[in-house]
């Protein structure tokens, strides 16, 4: 079953995530960063674009119409929000969602598509 896996996946990521020490201490602080990161209309975009795979820095810059300035402002937020990782391949990298990311798309957008 498709939510058992992302149970499972999620479950794994968090643990990972704690012992790196990603995760803020306070879940509230936690929670409030979160929501602060998403609801900027770009990143919530971003989110959705990641969901149907990965994308490197310039796809996402060109995608959306982003400078450096702002690309890199939010991803930011949206790594330090623990929704999406960076893989970095030689000189450039690539970005694609946690099992954060994934459970944000599937309870929460997808609740509110019209």
């Amino acid at each position: 079953m498709v939510d058992e896996d992302l149970m499972k996946r999620s479950d794994e990521w968090y643990e990972k995530a704690k012992k790196e020490g990603k995760l803020k201490a306070n879940p509230t602080e936690d929670h409030k960063a979160g929501l602060n990161a998403l609801q900027h209309p770009v990143r919530r975009g971003i989110l959705r674009r990641l969901g149907e795979g990965r994308m490197s820095y310039e796809q996402i810059k060109e995608e959306f119409q982003l400078d450096d300035m702002h690309a890199s402002f939010d991803l930011r937020m949206l790594e330090d929000t623990l929704y999406i990782e960076k893989e970095e391949k030689g000189d450039s990298c690539e970005y694609y969602l946690t099992p954060r990311g994934e459970a944000f798309l599937e309870n929460v957008e997808s609740k509110h598509e019209h």
